[in-house]
């Protein structure tokens, strides 16, 4: 029986809570909010278990119609949305009434960018949007400093290869390592190159910021950090975004804590490409048509990397807080709210999806697709800033890997392209690497 209050959205019982934290939230938690933990999801991997997520929310829409279901939490109210129409009208009205800054995302994300957009309110938190809108350039789906960023890419690529042609093989690891060399000559310039040191001292602050409010602020290694990063800015190399970011800075706009969110969505951006390569590796069909992809705009890479992000979202939880109580077809959520947007719910629901499992990168081809919501880099004013540049990046690197290179998957990690796996542990996937013919 349906256990409703007058005036008031639906409430799941405590069992429904109990599961909708364990098979929902468990998972998340589990592999690793800011950094992935390679053993947890290489379990998720082989036993498939994120797609119980997916199957217990059609369960509860089944149930409830459109939602948004409650949870009564210690201390809160968490809303889980299960409608398209819902999910569209928070992320439209973030950053107000539905604020990007909840308590989670504080918790985490003060790790290491106290003064980030992303977890700041008001006039602070449009400065700081504005200063990412201009460095990043948000709207333009190729950036001024295209031309400098392919230059690297390009030497980064060729080095990469030429080590992995010796092999015959292609990991993760390896890839990793050039990926973040190539974000950090384009953020710092070529002097930043072997900056590995910067690069893992986020990871340690991100390491701490897995734990939330578990675990105690290591505020002098932030220091450190946000330091480092100042003093790249305050001499920015030409032709950097770092050059970008001093020219649009002010005080209040913190632009360091700006740049610790870029160098965190560089991790995500470059998982998201290798396992778009992995999938395009998995069959002829696919590397054909990436090998002779149009440029400069190289839509099917593009669209094979926005289809990696929503068969896997890097960012599989999208946090919205709201800062009053709000309307719901005359019912009432209340100020304070958590709300939970799960993307893999969004991105893998088979009952409304028709290709939810299966790599499609045609349906990104003539803008964006028809069903909603497709998210792979949030949507509305709360969208991330960065997608048309991650998406230049990321596509410039697929190219330069195709150029004159053919990959494979080992017998033992053979991928189904129409029947794809709810993980995909990129850890420990090898690729096998030839000159091509």
């Amino acid at each position: 029986m349906t256990n409703t209050l007058p005036s008031e959205l639906v409430r799941l019982t405590a069992v429904e809570t109990a599961l909708v934290l364990a098979v929902v939230g468990g998972p998340l938690l589990a592999k690793g909010v800011m950094v992935r933990r390679p053993w947890v999801v290489g379990v998720l991997h082989a036993t498939g278990l994120e797609r119980y997520a997916v199957a217990l929310l059609q369960r509860q829409r089944r149930r409830y119609g459109d939602g948004p279901v409650m949870m009564r939490l210690p201390g809160r109210e968490q809303a889980v949305l299960l409608s398209p129409d819902h999910v569209r009208r928070v992320l439209a009205e973030t950053p107000e009434p539905f604020e990007t800054d909840s308590s989670e995302k504080h918790a985490t994300l003060t790790h290491f960018e106290p003064k980030g957009s992303l977890i700041s309110r008001g006039t602070a938190r449009a400065e700081r949007r504005a200063l990412n809108d201009r460095a990043l350039e948000s709207n333009r789906p190729i950036h001024s400093l295209a031309p400098q960023f392919h230059n690297i890419i390009a030497e980064e690529i060729a080095a990469l290869l030429q080590m992995s042609s010796e092999t015959g093989e292609l990991g993760w690891g390896a890839f990793k390592d050039h990926w973040f060399r190539i974000a950090r000559r384009c953020l710092f310039g070529d002097h930043a190159a072997d900056d590995q040191a910067l690069t893992d001292m986020l990871i340690r602050l991100r390491s701490a910021a897995n734990w939330a409010f578990l675990h105690l602020k290591r505020r002098t290694l932030r220091a450190r950090f946000l330091s480092r990063v100042a003093a790249y800015l305050h001499v920015p190399a030409p032709g950097t975004l770092a050059e970008r970011l001093a020219a649009h800075a002010t005080r209040r706009a913190a632009a360091e804590d700006q740049v610790g969110q870029w160098l965190f969505a560089f991790d995500a951006a470059g998982i998201a490409t290798f396992r778009a390569l992995a999938v395009l590796a998995s069959t002829d069909r696919f590397m054909e048509r990436a090998r002779g992809d149009a440029v400069p705009e190289m839509p099917f890479l593009r669209a094979s990397l926005l289809e990696s992000v929503r068969l896997w979202p890097t960012t599989p939880a999208i946090l919205r807080q709201s800062d009053r109580a709000t309307d719901w077809n005359g019912n009432v959520m209340r100020k304070d709210t958590g709300v939970l947007i799960h993307t893999p719910f969004l991105h893998r629901d088979d009952e409304r999806l028709p290709f939810a499992h299966r790599f499609a990168p045609d349906a990104w081809l003539d803008g964006e697709p028809t069903v909603w919501p497709l998210i792979p880099f949030s949507a509305g004013p709360g969208e991330c800033p960065a997608k048309n540049l991650v998406l230049l990046l990321a596509s410039n690197t697929l190219a330069a890997m195709l150029d004159r290179h053919r990959f494979a998957l080992p017998p033992s990690r053979r991928i189904d392209p129409d029947q794809l796996p709810a993980t995909l542990d990129q850890f420990s996937l090898v690729l096998r690497v030839r000159l091509a013919n």
